[in-house]
């Protein structure tokens, strides 16, 4: 009597009524396939070709176990098609795939954990959501990859945080900033400068993060986050010079200032056009003051005095602030 052939009992995680992947593979005493099962050594020569045969043949690649597998040069591009392979929630833990061919790959939600990577081409690729814990970067192309917003690490860490346990969200924070300062560096070898400012901000981001709530280190490493975004976002240095300038203005038309030696300021008794000229006189008092240009054709008067003082202060280590946040931008 024939044995009855089992399918392998793959469970994907994002299994719906919408949309099911089954794996139809042969399953083995496990009730996995080979390919699902993770209890299988997969170290061996011979997984390469068998893998690029099972890519080619439409067998479910999702949430495969690949521990360890020499990989070397694996050619996993899905060519003639515009989508590439769906490795989603695939363990490639410790994997040798120097010198693979991975374009247009998705892994995202999959485990690249100390995965070596190195002279391999993940152009284009989707690693949202994947550990990237301790990946060896070097030589990998990795332009126009999809990485998303935040790592899978960060996004665990806001759980912890959430759920109160300071010590396991200080740890992912860690893992964080660890892979976001190696993804810096291959970007900066790689001249993708774009890309390295947008991974230093966020690796300095889960630095300050580690550090005490209400500390006086973590307030200032907010503050250079707010003004310039730790020296990647010279727009955000206008935007606050903006700020300073209206809000001064705003305070110089009510505390007053000399103009022809009459002090004006907006009043009730004043009527509409009056009290919208001393406000555009009050901004442009503002912008020469931040400005430190001092025409002097315009004097603060009382405390309009302290006022100007903060705001020449202010404008003068803002705009040598913008200076060098742009000039680094430029000479990237």
């Amino acid at each position: 009597m024939n044995k009855i052939k089992s399918l392998c009992q793959y469970q994907d995680p994002d299994n719906s009524a919408q949309q099911t992947f089954c794996c139809q593979e042969e399953a083995n005493d496990s009730g996995f396939c080979y390919w699902h099962d993770k209890s299988i050594d997969k170290t061996g020569n011979e997984v390469k070709n068998k893998l690029e045969n099972y890519a080619k043949s439409g067998g479910l690649l999702r949430g495969i176990h690949l521990t360890r597998a020499n990989l070397k040069n694996v050619d996993l591009v899905n060519h003639h098609n515009k989508q590439g392979y769906d490795f989603s929630y695939a363990d490639f833990y410790h994997a040798d795939l120097k010198g693979a061919h991975l374009f247009n790959i998705n892994l995202n939600q999959a485990s690249l954990m100390k995965a070596d990577l190195q002279a391999a081409n993940l152009n284009c690729a989707n690693i949202q959501n994947t550990n990237l814990l301790g990946v060896k970067w070097n030589a990998c192309k990795f332009e126009n990859i999809k990485i998303g917003k935040k790592l899978r690490q960060e996004l665990d860490a806001k759980h912890e945080i959430k759920a109160g346990n300071e010590l396991a969200s200080h740890d992912y924070l860690q893992q964080a900033e660890e892979i976001y300062r190696d993804l810096r560096k291959h970007a900066e070898q790689e001249g993708i400068f774009t890309l390295s400012g947008f991974f230093i901000h966020k690796e300095l981001t889960m630095r300050r993060l580690q550090l005490p709530r209400y500390s006086m280190k973590r307030l200032l490493s907010k503050l250079v986050d707010l003004f310039c975004g730790y020296g990647e976002a010279p727009l955000r240095i206008i935007s606050l010079s903006i700020l300073i300038i209206v809000i001064c203005a705003l305070v110089y038309s009510f505390t007053g200032l000399n103009y022809q030696e009459h002090t004006q300021s907006i009043s009730s008794q004043n009527s509409f056009t009056e009290n919208v000229s001393c406000f555009l006189s009050s901004l442009y008092f503002s912008v020469v003051t931040f400005t430190t240009l001092g025409y002097g054709d315009i004097t603060p008067v009382g405390i309009s005095r302290a006022i100007a003082a903060v705001e020449a202060f202010t404008g003068s280590f803002t705009i040598a602030l913008f200076v060098v946040v742009f000039v680094k931008k430029m000479t990237r």
